[in-house]
């Protein structure tokens, strides 16, 4: 899934840390809501958030059914301005790769659109449905049900995927530490090359000029 660029979602800031819109940008979120909501009911229903997620995303339009059914716990029919906002912000940190840091901070959020049926448990067969908003990783799932030793029917209560968040996000950190670190040998092997050449160029004039 990605954000289209030049859509009104392209330009909005998403807080690295804390993975929540500043108010400036929800103020400008709130005036596309009321544009988007042409029947001024204060809520989308799911003809107009169907064409607001094709317009903006490149999900499938069965992806889109999923998120709305999703968002729509209550089954009215509509979502209001709060659920659009917490969608906005699952948008743009999956555009922005940082889906396990947006779970490690709403967890309770997430639990409860990943809690489809209201049992306050999820499987796995829940990550799996909804694996292309949150890119929750499958051997990450096996590696924490193994480690973490679950329930026996393999089902995660909150307190238990409150743990799971942190162990994806402690993966998620871990991944960015080795990450930078390869950068870091990549510009210290660049500038060494640099530093090589230099003294190359230095030595054949040097030899020219003797």
């Amino acid at each position: 899934m990605r954000v289209k660029e030049g859509s009104f979602l392209w330009y909005l800031y998403l807080d690295k840390i804390y993975c929540l819109l500043s108010a400036r940008n929800v103020k400008a979120l709130l005036e596309y809501f009321r544009l988007l909501d042409v029947h001024r009911q204060n809520s989308l229903n799911d003809v107009l958030f169907y064409h607001f997620l094709r317009y903006v995303t490149n999900l499938k339009p069965r992806e889109i059914r999923m998120v709305f059914d999703m968002l729509d716990c209550n089954a009215v029919g509509e979502i209001g301005f709060e659920e659009f906002y917490l969608l906005v912000c699952i948008l743009l940190s999956h555009q922005n790769h940082l889906e396990e840091q947006f779970m490690y901070c709403h967890p309770r959020h997430v639990f409860r659109l990943l809690d489809i049926n209201g049992e306050q448990r999820i499987s796995t067969t829940n990550f799996r449905t909804y694996k292309f908003l949150f890119n929750i990783k499958k051997e990450h799932l096996k590696e924490f049900f193994y480690g973490f030793g679950s329930t026996d029917d393999r089902r995660l209560n909150y307190k238990e995927f409150k743990i799971y968040t942190i162990f994806a996000n402690d993966k998620f950190k871990e991944r960015q530490r080795r990450e930078r670190e390869k950068q870091e040998k990549r510009n210290k092997f660049k500038s060494q090359i640099k530093k090589i050449m230099y003294q190359i160029a230095v030595s054949r004039r040097f030899l020219k000029t003797s």
